[in-house]
């Protein structure tokens, strides 16, 4: 199994460096000198990590063949993506890759179907669930703690209790006074 682990930025310096985003929990190990990666788009690669290190708080990679800033440059918004083992898990109990998560149904605590996982959207706040719903529609989840409350894998599921507004249009709003309408 494929799963992105970093996106290629603007190139660093002259001598084949370049800043990446990093999309993995596990950089050390993903993105470690000798790592061989498959690439988005497969005519930039395959390859493979000659050198790694962090500078003002940005992980900055050079590639074995890339030696100047142009062949760097050349590489920019080009995806990494490492090959796992689909039975491999995170190291931590409440972390999850995205293909454990997409196609779970989501359903809230008192058992009201919402819909199906379809995409996970990684911002830098906080991921968000993008759910298909029933009816072809789609909604937004943020997979915060408050608001995911129970993931399931052998079930295939997530528990939300979403606040008022977030599954539907009908948010209640509490004005405090004014009663008499």
């Amino acid at each position: 199994m494929q799963l992105v682990v970093a996106r290629i930025g603007r190139a660093h310096g002259i001598k084949g460096e370049v800043t990446v985003e990093v999309r993995t929990d596990e950089p050390e190990l993903r993105l470690a000198p000798g790592a061989v990666l498959a690439t988005d788009p497969a005519s930039a690669g395959p390859l493979t990590i000659a050198t790694g290190r962090v500078h003002s708080g940005r992980l900055l990679l050079r590639f074995e063949g890339v030696g100047d800033r142009n062949a760097a440059e050349a590489l920019r918004n080009t995806l990494l993506i490492a090959e796992i083992d689909p039975e491999e898990l995170p190291e931590g109990e409440d972390e999850y890759y995205d293909h454990q998560l997409i196609d779970l149904d989501v359903v809230t605590e008192d058992g009201t179907e919402v819909g199906r996982i379809t995409e996970i959207s990684h911002l830098p706040s906080q991921d968000l669930f993008i759910v298909e719903r029933p009816d072809g529609s789609e909604v937004m989840i943020p997979f915060v703690e408050e608001i995911v409350t129970e993931i399931d894998l052998e079930e295939q599921r997530a528990v939300i209790a979403p606040p008022p507004g977030l599954i539907d249009d009908r948010a209640e709003i509490d004005s405090p006074g004014d009663d008499s309408a």
